[in-house]
């Protein structure tokens, strides 16, 4: 999964057509070739990152980072498709499953973007960057997702079926299926925007889309003057985030189960018009801060009140609250049906996909979204998922995947009853598997064999119908006798600048004291009660043992020193991001000592341990 498949560079009118590109950390990149024409292709199946984020906590290293790309930064992210610098292109007919991204556009005006399936990806299906005048019809976009875990969190970590950043301006969506992303269409001004309070990613029109099922946001669309007609945006979060949107219409659009359907803050003159409103929170909810940041340049240079809205000919049914205003001034209400804007036609594209959105009869909903460490689970493999927490007592599994028969065929650190079973269809309850497990620790690995269906790996292998395939769940985490300390620190102890008065704090008396069974905290502001948000100190010692050798995983965010029997394995003492350190560890009992602080911002320190 690194380098490039296919790579023409500084042509004309190329095209390519048919075949199959797979393996690569970018299955085909084009440079500064107009005309360029992808049809009938195969890219899937090609890079994507290893996802640290669990089912009960996520992780800030899954988070990605599209505000940057004047210099092609989004290539460290790969793409099935990757282009740069290619007016007048066209794609159509092509396949991009079960990678990170599917086609990133950058640079580039008077594309065509029909007829494709960008679905399964772990971060997004179409990335546009500085891209205009351009038309994305009739397209799967489904299931690109991932910061998600139902029951536990819904962040989507920047994940989407559709990215638009950075002035992309003038595009036509329509009939496009971008269900079960993290976002549905997720659009930003841009970094010179947010600077100089200029421009946005404007006049965009998105026409008969779904964008139901985000995990996030079904629409968010900040910063920018856009339409939004006649889409479907079922059972998200929100099913449209607009803040600072402006002159913008959002009309004859149907939002249902959504928490919040229409959520704008410091938006100015957009007409909400037509909307059908089923269930959730609140209907419409609109709003302004009591002050912004005066050192903002957005702030500086443009009007951020709220106010001017025209909300006309909406219905609603069964909504908690239909509306929420708060600071909002100069709003026409009104439940008469409005007269919606003219809006441009559809450009014709022949032979195009005319029905690719999800069936009443498809896998749908928020609580079918299973996200592994390799991103979207596509139910064409079979698979165990915890019911719950995975560290339950007694643990409990779904056995997912297409329709067939199972069998037990090993189970280690555990005992089950459970012999052998069906895969049910996904609109039936699943089977469960009951796991009691056995001594100190979690040492549990799972072997199930199916005969059904034909098999198909996420990494594109696949078994024929009839065969035999084996799959498996472990989870482990060894038995370890954790104290975990903790400080308050201040300037004079901090622990970069002044190493001695902080060595010093560790010697005075903890502000608490905890023993927690794993080392797992995250947090926007404080994970643990009692303490402040930033400038904290812990200290976790503990004996382990370990009946096979093990790599250590140690996620931080600031800085995190480790010692392994008096020894240091790990120094990562600064202040950063999130950021993945390892260490080994032989079978054996062994002494661990963590030292972990935090300076500010948002905190993580997370540890886990792996068979090798």
């Amino acid at each position: 999964y690194t380098g490039v498949g296919i790579l023409i560079d500084g042509a004309s009118n190329v095209t390519i057509k048919g075949g199959a590109v797979r393996g690569y950390k970018v299955g085909i990149r084009a440079v500064r070739t107009p005309k360029l024409h992808i049809t009938g292709v195969d890219a899937s199946h090609n890079y994507k990152q290893r996802l640290w984020s669990g089912i009960e906590k996520e992780s800030l290293l899954d988070w990605m980072s599209y505000h940057q790309n004047e210099k092609d930064e989004w290539l460290r992210y790969g793409a099935a498709i990757y282009a740069t610098d290619c007016d007048e292109c066209e794609f159509d007919n092509n396949t991009a499953l079960q990678g990170e991204n599917g086609l990133l556009l950058t640079r580039a005006k008077g594309a065509k973007i029909w007829s494709n399936n960008f679905s399964w990806n772990s971060a997004l299906g179409l990335g546009f960057y500085r891209v205009t005048d351009s038309v994305v019809h009739h397209n799967k976009l489904d299931w690109n997702v991932r910061g998600y875990s139902d029951g536990f969190y819904f962040r989507g970590q920047d994940s989407s079926a559709i990215l638009m950043y950075e002035q992309s301006s003038r595009n036509h969506f329509q009939d496009n299926s971008a269900t079960h992303g993290g976002d549905g269409v997720f659009l930003w001004a841009g970094q010179s925007t947010m600077d100089t309070g200029q421009g946005g990613a404007n006049d965009n029109l998105f026409i008969n889309n779904d964008f139901s099922f985000a995990v996030a946001n079904g629409i968010e669309a900040t910063f920018s003057r856009n339409a939004f007609i006649n889409n479907r945006v079922d059972g998200c979060w929100h099913g449209v985030w607009g803040g600072y949107s402006f002159d913008s219409v959002f009309a004859g659009n149907s939002f249902v189960r959504n928490i919040e359907g229409i959520a704008i803050e410091h938006g100015q003159n957009n007409k909400i018009l037509n909307n059908t409103f089923t269930g959730g929170d609140v209907g419409i909810r609109l709003w302004a801060n009591l002050t912004q940041d005066p050192s903002w340049g957005y702030a500086k240079n443009r009007d951020t009140k709220s106010h001017g809205y025209d909300i006309a000919g909406n219905t609603f049914e069964g909504v908690k609250q239909d509306l929420q205003i708060l600071r909002t001034d100069d709003m026409r209400l009104s439940s008469v049906r409005a007269e919606l804007p003219a809006v441009p036609s559809a450009p014709t594209i022949p032979g195009g996909l005319r029905s690719p959105k999800l069936s009443p009869s498809d896998r749908q909903g928020r609580s079918t979204i299973i996200v592994d460490e390799w991103g979207p689970y596509d139910y064409k493999s079979p698979k165990l998922w915890p019911v719950g927490k995975p560290f339950d007592r007694p643990m409990k599994l779904r056995v997912l995947g297409p329709e067939g028969k199972w069998t037990l065929k090993s189970i280690r650190g555990g005992t089950t009853t459970a012999t052998s079973g069906v895969i049910a269809p996904w609109d039936k309850p699943a089977t469960e598997i009951t796991i009691t497990p056995a001594g100190v620790g979690t040492d549990v690995e799972v072997v199930l064999e199916y005969v059904g269906g034909e098999v198909v790996s996420p990494r594109g292998q696949k078994t024929p119908a009839g065969q035999p395939y084996l799959f498996k769940y472990v989870l482990y985490s060894p038995d370890a006798r954790w104290t975990l300390d903790a400080w308050t620190l201040d300037e004079s102890t901090d622990p970069v600048s002044h190493p001695d008065a902080f060595a010093a704090r560790l010697k005075t008396p903890p502000t608490k004291t905890l023993r927690p069974a794993r080392l797992e905290f995250i947090s926007g502001g404080t994970f643990i009660e009692g303490l402040p948000r930033d400038r904290v100190a812990l200290v976790a010692t503990g004996d382990v043992r370990l009946d096979a050798d093990v790599t250590m995983d140690v996620i931080a965010d600031d800085g995190v020193r480790v010692w392994i029997d008096g020894k240091l394995a790990i120094d990562g003492w600064s202040v950063h991001e999130s950021e993945l350190d390892h260490a080994t560890l032989a079978r054996g009992r062994h002494r661990i000592r963590i030292e972990y602080f935090e300076q500010t911002g948002w905190q993580e320190l997370q540890v886990r341990f792996r068979r090798d």
